[in-house]
């Protein structure tokens, strides 16, 4: 059951975190800001997490208990839950979903693997493509060193697919373009490490970019951030019987328009 305005008013937000969008269902599309984690991995964690709330792995859900008092005459408010449906690097931007129930939350997890789900990113990248429209698909290895993960094209086995369409070529130097990249799949660093590979670094890419360009580029427009965002994300699914649309759009920020 989709909780009341109470709930959505007690919510825990991180640093800059608003909501979206969300369904009678209790589906949520929240915006991350760049730099916020989407979720913590430790207690110390929390307070730069989507909600400032304990989060459990095994289940994949905030759970706090709100602040707020409680009026007379009426029934305390126990211990809340939101279900964390998808990730974004805490370098990204964007739209990221959440549910306010353990089986919608299964249904729609059960979508993105059977690659229903839409999902629309733009990104600031350094150079531009030769051509307008690609199909990019490669081959990623993806490891895991001291907790971080790392991938890498054309080593490995895990296929990666990705369309590219040109949005725009900025002006002046550094000659830069804005991408819209739309994956068909969902691997770990998967757009970063495409771009990279085509000799188009995310602009700001602390891993996979251009290390001293991307100094370079924080100089002259004054932001230092990955310029990768999710903008849109959009499906239908079933729910009870019914059939139901949703979609989000996050505005591309205004960081990624200054060179444009």
């Amino acid at each position: 059951m989709n909780p009341g305005e109470r709930f959505w008013a007690g919510l825990p937000f991180g640093r800059g975190v608003t909501i979206l969008t969300r369904d009678e269902n209790g589906l949520v599309a929240l915006e991350k800001p760049a730099g916020v984690l989407s979720h913590p991995n430790e207690p110390a964690d929390q307070p730069r997490s989507l909600l400032n709330a304990r989060y459990a792995m095994d289940g994949e859900f905030f759970e706090w208990t709100p602040a707020t008092g409680v009026e007379p005459g009426q029934t305390a408010v126990g211990p809340q839950r939101l279900w964390l449906l998808n990730r974004l690097d805490s370098a990204t931007s964007g739209v990221i979903l959440a549910a306010t129930s353990a089986e919608l939350a299964t249904e729609i997890r059960a979508g993105f693997k059977r690659k229903q789900v839409r999902k629309v990113y733009q990104a600031l990248v350094f150079g531009h493509p030769r051509q307008p429209l690609e199909l990019w698909r490669d081959r990623l290895a993806v490891a895991k060193h001291g907790g971080m993960i790392r991938s890498a094209a054309g080593a490995g086995n895990i296929p990666a697919e990705c369309r590219m369409t040109l949005v725009r070529i900025g002006r002046g130097e550094p000659r830069v373009a804005l991408l819209k990249l739309e994956p068909r799949t969902g691997r770990s660093h998967q757009l970063r490490v495409q771009c990279a590979k085509r000799g188009l670094p995310i602009i700001g890419d602390q891993t996979y970019g251009d290390f001293a360009r991307n100094r370079e580029f924080a100089k002259l427009v004054g932001t230092k951030r990955l310029f990768l965002h999710s903008l849109e994300t959009a499906f239908d699914y079933e729910w009870r019987g019914r059939r139901y649309s949703f979609s989000a759009h996050a505005p591309l920020p205004s960081e990624f328009l200054q060179r444009l």
